[in-house]
C-alpha cells in the first residue's frame, strides 16, 4: 500500500508539473473582393509580461506570456500533445480554407448622432458579437499562431484571430481597485476576460497595434504605459506596429523616411520594455509604399534598432488564406473590419453570412497534421508545413 501510494503521489506531482508548461484611420485603402465563392486576392509583439493583476470580479486568470523576438522568422513546432482521434467524413476538417482576421478600432458605451459610422463598436455590440462567433464555432487565435500555421482549435471549429488598431483607451485600459490596477471591465479586453470565464474553450487572444508617439494616451487611463503593456500582454495578449504618427506609406519618399516611422515605433517600445518587439505591422489608412520601397516595410534599422515584420496587415476586406496556403502573401494579408454603427460594403456584417462551411477552416483538431479533402491539397504549398504531415480523405 505504501509503495501504491507514493506512485500515485509521484505521478500527480508529474502532472502538476506538466500543467505548469503553456481615432479611427481615414480614408482607407480598401480592396475590394471578389464575390463569395470565388477565389480571393492572397492575403507582431509581445513583450515580457509581469504578472498580469486581475479584478475580483474577473476571478484568478491563469495568464499566458505573449512570446517574441525580432529573429523569430521561424516557424515554431508544435507542441508534443495526445490528440483523440477524429472520424474525418464527420468532422470534414478543411485546413486549406480561409481564416477571418477582424479588424477593430474604437469602443464606447453608447452610438450617437456623432459617431463614426465605420470604426466605431458599442461595449453591448461587441459582447454581443462575441455570443454570435462563439455559437458558430469560431474559436480565437494568437497572430503568431496564425502565421506559424500552430493551430489547435477543436476538431470541426473555426479558427479567428482578433486585431485592434491604434491602442484606445476603449480596447484596453486600467482602472484603480483597492489600491491595484485592473481591467477595466468596460473595455474591449475586459469583455473578452469576462467571456472567456464563461467560455473557456473560445480563447483570450489579439494583437494590438500600436502608435508609440501617442505615449501616455495609448490605452489611457490608470498605470504608467509600461504597467499597462505589462498587463496586457500577460493575458496572452500581442502588440504591433502601427508606425510613429500613423503614417501613410503610399506617401513614401525614400526608405530613410520608411525606417524612421517604422523603427522609431520600435525603438519607443524597447525604451519602455526591455526586449520588446513588434514582429507584425498593420498599415495606417491601409497605405501601401511604392513597390521599388516595399522591402524597408518588412525590415530595416533606425539609430541601431532593428524591426522585422512577419506579416503585413491590410486594411479589409476578405478572410485570409491560412499561412500554409500556395496563395499565402505575408506582404499583404487580408482583415475584414468589424462590424460598425452601419453596415459598410464587405464588413463583417457582410461577412458572417457568408463564411460558408465549405470555405473555411476547419480544423481537424491536431496542430501536428494539415487535413483537406481530396482534391484541395494542390492548395497547399509542401514548403511551408514545416514538418506537419499532410492528409487527404
Amino acid at each position: 500500500m505504501l509503495s501504491l501510494a507514493v506512485c500515485l503521489l509521484i505521478a500527480v506531482s508529474c502532472i502538476i508539473k506538466s500543467g505548469n508548461e503553456k481615432t479611427p484611420p481615414s480614408e482607407q485603402i480598401i480592396d475590394e473582393p471578389k464575390e463569395p465563392g470565388t477565389e480571393q486576392e492572397p492575403s507582431t509583439s509581445a513583450t515580457s509580461p509581469t504578472p498580469a493583476v486581475s479584478s475580483p470580479e474577473h476571478g484568478a486568470l491563469s495568464p499566458t506570456p505573449a512570446v517574441s523576438s525580432p529573429e523569430q522568422a521561424a516557424l515554431s513546432p508544435a507542441p508534443e500533445i495526445e490528440i483523440e482521434p477524429v472520424d474525418y467524413s464527420e468532422i470534414k476538417p478543411n485546413e486549406s480554407g480561409d481564416i477571418p482576421i477582424i479588424m477593430f478600432h474604437n469602443f464606447i458605451e453608447d452610438l450617437d448622432l456623432t459617431t463614426d459610422v465605420e470604426f466605431t463598436t458599442s461595449f453591448d455590440a461587441f459582447e454581443n458579437l462575441l455570443e454570435t462567433l462563439y455559437n458558430k464555432g469560431y474559436r480565437l487565435i494568437s497572430m503568431r499562431d496564425f502565421i506559424d500555421h500552430n493551430i489547435s482549435v477543436p476538431a470541426g471549429m473555426k479558427p479567428m484571430v482578433f486585431t485592434f488598431d491604434d491602442g484606445s483607451s476603449g480596447q484596453f485600459n486600467l482602472i484603480e481597485e483597492n489600491g491595484k490596477l485592473v481591467v477595466n471591465p468596460k473595455s474591449a479586453v475586459g469583455i473578452m476576460i469576462k467571456f472567456s470565464q464563461k467560455h473557456p474553450d473560445f480563447g483570450l487572444r489579439g494583437i494590438f497595434y500600436l502608435n508609440m508617439d501617442k505615449e501616455e494616451k495609448t490605452f489611457e487611463g490608470a498605470g504608467a504605459l509600461k504597467e499597462r503593456l505589462e498587463i496586457l500582454t500577460s493575458y496572452g495578449f500581442e502588440v504591433g506596429n502601427h508606425s510613429w504618427g500613423h503614417f501613410n506609406f503610399s506617401e513614401s519618399k525614400n526608405r530613410d523616411q520608411i525606417y524612421e516611422r517604422l523603427g522609431r515605433n520600435q525603438k519607443r517600445l524597447q525604451e519602455i520594455i526591455k526586449d520588446g518587439s513588434f514582429y507584425s505591422l498593420a498599415l495606417p489608412h491601409g497605405g501601401k509604399a511604392p513597390e521599388e520601397l516595399k522591402d524597408a516595410m518588412e525590415q530595416g534599422e533606425f539609430e541601431g534598432t532593428r524591426y522585422f515584420h512577419e506579416t503585413i496587415m491590410a486594411v479589409g476586406s476578405t478572410p485570409s488564406v491560412p499561412s500554409i496556403h500556395k496563395d499565402y502573401n505575408p506582404g499583404y494579408v487580408a482583415r475584414i473590419r468589424s462590424q460598425g454603427k452601419e453596415e459598410i460594403k464587405f464588413d463583417l456584417t457582410y461577412w458572417l453570412p457568408n463564411m460558408t462551411r465549405d470555405r473555411m477552416y476547419i480544423s481537424d483538431g491536431d496542430p501536428r497534421t494539415v487535413v483537406v479533402p481530396k482534391g484541395k491539397e494542390s492548395l497547399i504549398d509542401p514548403e511551408k508545413l514545416n514538418g506537419k504531415k499532410l492528409i487527404t480523405y
